[in-house]
């Protein structure tokens, strides 16, 4: 178990990785690093669509949000793109 969670946590970070280095691309359309900008600023800042005194739906925002922003701005990168840097990121030594 402990084995999956770090064999996890490292393709977690390699992806962030990837997303980094598609956001500093310059091939990365601009619409696209809006989104992946926009999902990365409202899982940082603290501002939440549903106040976080409610208990349970204080994370239903996160969990709806978040994921389409992120899959609106990998939508709109191309394909070539992400593989690409997915390549350079693999290459890396851990």
């Amino acid at each position: 178990m402990l084995e999956k969670l770090k064999t996890l946590g490292k393709q977690v970070k390699k992806e962030v990785g990837v997303y980094q280095a598609v956001l500093k691309d310059k091939e990365t359309p601009k619409l696209a690093k809006f989104f992946l900008g926009l999902a990365i600023a409202y899982a940082l800042f603290p501002i939440d669509l549903i106040p976080d005194f409610i208990p349970i739906l204080r994370y239903l925002d996160d969990a709806i949000i978040l994921p389409i922003l992120f899959l609106l701005a990998i939508k709109f990168i191309p394909k070539n793109i992400i593989e690409k840097h997915r390549k350079q990121i693999n290459e890396l030594p851990e």
